[in-house]
């Protein structure tokens, strides 16, 4: 997910309690509307003004377009009424965090498909109809653009993200040349930049899960895809460009590693996750480590996630059972399409990314042959 969608706060921290799972939207799509179009907005009126021309006019006429706003202070809204009107508009009086934007849009909308879009994009010609087409396949609830980095089109942002087995993601052929991954596929997780869906299958899945807050929901509903017995594709033909920068901002080590741990709680079995502690313990290490070498002073941010988990725990596990209850596939089948390696290069320190995969790889692969070679259910 891409950070210029939504602001960051407080929410979720530790001691404050999980908002409740999404329910289906309870209403049924317009036969008219094809496909609603859903972008979350938090103060970013630069990259609505940018994003919506290109949008609109690519769109067809039984399409609708949705802008939810999460709380903006920038005016957002009512430029948006000005200089886009055939665009709907939806306000959330506070900043929820994307997935509760999303879930809001999705209330709202009235498509058959529902399609996730970040503000800080732009898009091609005919990328959402490549988009959509997958879709039509029951099998597929889930697909995926090529997306592009806007300042070096020649270089890919994300083609669907790629999961290690300790729930770790990172973006799928990041760096890459967009020749290198023309053939579509299944991924194991799309990426929150620009994603579509069938209405029926976000309805069965529940929406986006809100205690994310921001980080790793995109991963948490293709996992949960993945155990219902859903696909989820990567269309090499729809493109999307996105004004992607890595950095660490406030709160983002926090998020993104209490997430990962909710990821892990809620979708996996008990037993699986006794199977992986090894790895588990390794990816400890593993992420410390960069925290300490590179952060040394937001090493609380760490701590109070696994405060979090704890305080959260009994909300946690009813989350579990939720996960568990719509399960038709195997831990074993989820597994197998995760990664035994980490793409430490992605956290832009190249010196380190070598010294990672020189010595950490071949331990992570061994224990990824041995936890597949236990993992049977």
């Amino acid at each position: 997910m891409g950070e210029g969608g939504v602001g960051r706060s407080e929410i979720g921290g530790p001691g404050v309690p999980l908002p409740a799972m999404s329910s289906p939207a309870g209403q049924e799509a317009a036969a008219s509307v094809r496909a609603s179009v859903i972008i979350v907005n938090h103060n970013g009126w630069p990259h609505l003004e940018r994003c919506l021309p290109f949008v609109l006019s690519t769109v067809r006429p039984e399409d609708e377009v949705i802008v939810v706003d999460n709380g903006s202070t920038d005016g957002s809204l009512d430029r948006l009424a000005e200089r886009f009107p055939t665009v709907v508009r939806v306000r959330s009086p506070k900043n929820g965090g994307f997935g509760s934007g999303c879930n809001l849009g999705a209330r709202r909308a009235r498509g058959q498909y529902l399609v996730f879009l970040n503000p800080d994009t732009t898009v091609d010609p005919g990328w959402l109809d490549e988009l959509l087409a997958p879709l039509s396949d029951p099998s597929v609830a889930l697909t995926t653009p090529c997306i592009l980095r806007m300042d070096d089109p020649a270089r890919i942002n994300a083609a669907g993200n790629e999961v290690h087995l300790t729930g770790l993601a990172f973006c799928r052929g990041a760096g890459m040349p967009p020749a290198a991954l023309a053939d579509p596929g299944d991924v194991v997780a799309v990426s929150g930049a620009a994603f579509a869906v069938r209405r029926e299958a976000w309805d069965a899945l529940g929406g986006l899960d809100e205690a994310f807050f921001l980080y790793v929901e995109d991963t948490d509903l293709s996992w949960r895809a993945r155990l219902a017995g859903y696909r989820c594709r990567y269309v090499p033909h729809s493109v999307v460009h996105h004004d992607y920068a890595f950095r660490f901002g406030k709160d983002k080590f926090f998020l993104q590693e209490r997430n990962r741990y909710l990821l892990l709680l809620k979708n996996l079995r008990w037993r699986t996750l006794l199977v992986l502690l090894p790895s588990l313990l390794l990816a400890e290490v593993v992420t410390w480590g960069f925290l300490l070498r590179y952060y040394p002073r937001r090493w609380r941010e760490k701590v109070r996630a696994y405060l979090w988990v704890m305080e959260n725990w009994r909300a946690i596990r009813a989350r579990r059972r939720a996960v568990q209850a719509i399960r038709r596939a195997r831990d074993r089948d989820l597994l197998t399409i995760c990664v035994p390696h980490l793409a430490y290069e992605q956290t832009g320190r190249a010196a380190a990314a070598r010294w990672a995969h020189r010595w950490l790889d071949p331990l992570f692969c061994l224990l990824y042959r041995l936890t597949l070679a236990l993992v049977r259910w």
